[in-house]
């Protein structure tokens, strides 16, 4: 059978754990990291670390929507003098009665009056105006408190503060926020081969796609990237740089190393120095993923997340396995698991026994989601990742005909 063939120096197919275990062992005692004191001007992309509530009510008083005039709802459809100004910024004045007030957008709705119509439809004769028939109570007019009530609760904890947020938070009047600190990331790349851009090629060379890529995705996920190394094929020093980065970080990511060559040096060093908890997936790409602990000074541990060297594997891996963990460490909740979305397959394909996460594009159309995938989905062609918008999820030993129902994982920073 399948699920027992052997490949000399690589093991079984029945040795490959399932994603699920995957996360499982990666998200094991996994707590929200210390919180720290931020200016809101700062706090973009920042997790709360405790809920915020509302001092204030938005908006603070009842306002026009619009520039007209404000009035008495039982006053409409007749000349009424304009008994005052009302420009944003400015205390109203209660409103005479029989008369109307000049509004302008954000003005405050003075006492008395209950409605505003716009002024296109009014008609001026120097200090009277001719308000229209049948204006409803209400219209036009913003409620105290229609947004935000005093007390409510206004983001809870472990929200992420993106604009909207920031902007809610500073209609309250907030300098000062409390946020998760950062996960300090190191990131080690491995191999001779190896070099980063700017480096004359050699034979036999290749640039460092990995670093950039991974290091604009740790830091989309939440985290700071504290180091960026390069590990040579030499044991004693891998081990060495592991060490050293574990001392100052709280996740330690490698890319390659973590297969079974003469050359691939992490794995042996991981078991030496800390813990393999996980190693081999049942997933395509990126089955040589290695998943562990390793040692700091004081009992501590930090994290360790062994990526495949192909830039595709570790794309595809860093937003299955480094975005939740970063969650967790966070408190984030939307970090930890990608929205699924069905849509039907504009492809066909088959699998094996391991689980194929596809590059896809996805269409909205009135008939519902089409997944296009990447027409070659080889672990090394970078080119996939860069228009995708999911991954396709096929399950092992499956066949796909175009317009079959399929989940995927939308790629959702």
């Amino acid at each position: 059978m399948l699920t027992n063939l052997v490949i000399p120096g690589r093991g079984s197919m029945a040795d490959l754990q399932p994603i699920s275990a995957a996360l499982e062992a990666l998200l094991a005692d996994v707590s929200a990291l210390d919180a720290e004191s931020v200016p809101l001007e700062a706090a973009g992309g920042r997790v709360l670390a405790e809920a915020v509530t509302a001092q204030l009510d938005v908006p603070p008083f009842d306002n026009s929507a619009m520039d007209g005039y404000a009035l008495r709802a039982s006053d409409a459809g007749q000349w009424l003098p304009v008994s005052q100004r009302i420009a944003a910024g400015t205390q109203a004045e209660a409103l005479a009665p029989g008369s109307c007030a000049r509004i302008f957008t954000g003005g405050e709705i003075p006492a008395g009056a209950d409605c505003v119509v716009m002024q296109e439809r009014v008609e001026v004769d120097g200090e009277r105006a001719l308000m229209p028939a049948d204006i409803p109570a209400g219209d036009n007019v913003r409620r105290q408190g229609r947004d935000v009530k005093s007390g409510s609760v206004l983001l809870n904890a472990g929200e992420r503060l993106e604009a909207a947020a920031l902007g809610h938070l500073a209609g309250q009047g907030v300098t000062y926020v409390s946020v998760r600190r950062r996960p300090r990331v190191a990131l080690l790349s491995t191999g001779d081969e190896i070099i980063d851009p700017g480096t004359p090629l050699k034979p036999g060379q290749l640039y460092n796609s990995n670093r950039p890529m991974l290091k604009r995705l740790l830091e989309n996920f939440g985290a700071e990237v504290v180091s960026t190394v390069s590990v040579p094929d030499d044991y004693a020093r891998t081990v060495a740089l592991l060490t050293a980065a574990a001392a100052e970080a709280d996740l330690v990511v490698t890319t390659g190393g973590v297969s079974v060559g003469e050359e691939d040096h992490v794995k042996a060093a991981l078991e030496s120095i800390g813990q393999l908890d996980m190693w081999k997936l049942a997933i395509r790409p990126g089955k040589p993923l290695a998943l562990g602990r390793l040692p700091r000074d004081g009992g501590s541990q930090a994290r360790f997340v062994g990526l495949p060297g192909n830039p595709v594997s570790g794309f595809v891996g860093a937003w299955l396995f480094l975005r939740p963990l970063l969650g967790a460490m966070l408190g984030c909740p939307a970090l930890t698991s990608l929205p699924a979305v069905t849509a039907k397959a504009g492809f066909a394909t088959s699998t094996g026994p391991r689980e194929h996460y596809m590059r896809v594009t996805l269409e909205f159309t009135p008939s519902g989601v089409k997944a296009t995938a990447f027409d070659d989905q080889n672990s090394g062609v970078l080119s996939s990742c860069i228009s995708a918008d999911a991954f396709a999820v096929i399950p092992a030993n499956s066949n796909i005909a175009e317009g079959d129902a399929i989940s995927c994982l939308w790629l959702a920073g």
